[in-house]
């Protein structure tokens, strides 16, 4: 088994990498997020899950070792290949996915294209506390006021905004300011959604 493969990126899309080492060009499956993290760069350093099938030998790549853990996790889950994890992780970020099991977001799950709503409940059935143990829960729960954010979520949502792209821009502003009224957030929201 690979740990990981570094070297030249010769080639990226949204799907995939081909990274040269040692005069090898390795073509490694990866998600939108690590995507995100490699574009633009001429050196990589990509951690690998390998897949040894009768027909193919398959890479997936991943940035850091949470998205790994994250999508080893999911793949362990009955009915949750490795292409359907990859596009989990495609459409959420891991700590957005980790938050996701551990809130056991069904709704939020059943967002991504191909995951069911059986596929869902099994996810966080199988992996809420495998998830709990390997992410420090105040990494998750990292909003000091949730209640703020649980309220303007609700009130975005409601307006008929999709609650994923609510979530990343509400995350954003907190992080930014932290003594700010529900009505501001709000209104904050409203100017980047």
């Amino acid at each position: 088994m690979y740990e990981y493969i570094q070297g030249k990126l010769k080639e990226v899309s949204p799907t995939y990498a081909v990274v040269e080492a040692g005069d090898i060009g390795y073509f490694i499956n990866i998600s939108l997020n690590t995507f995100s993290n490699i574009s633009g760069k001429n050196e990589v350093k990509l951690l690998i899950h390998q897949i040894v099938r009768e027909d193919a030998q398959l890479f997936f790549g991943f940035a850091d070792k949470h998205e790994r853990e994250i999508f080893r996790m999911l793949i362990s889950v009955s009915g949750i290949g490795a292409n359907t994890a990859r596009l989990m992780l495609s459409s959420l970020s891991p700590s957005e996915l980790s938050k996701a099991i551990m809130e056991a977001d069904i709704n939020l799950l059943r967002s991504i294209k191909g995951i069911g709503a059986k596929s869902a409940q099994r996810v966080v059935v199988d992996l809420m506390e495998k998830v709990g143990e390997s992410n420090d829960v105040s990494e998750i729960f990292k909003e000091e006021s949730n209640t703020l954010r649980e309220e303007s979520l609700s009130a975005l949502v409601m307006l008929g905004f999709s609650k994923a792209s609510v979530q990343k821009v509400l995350d954003k502003i907190l992080r930014e300011e932290r003594d700010i009224t529900v009505e501001e957030l709000v209104k904050k929201a409203l100017k980047k959604l």
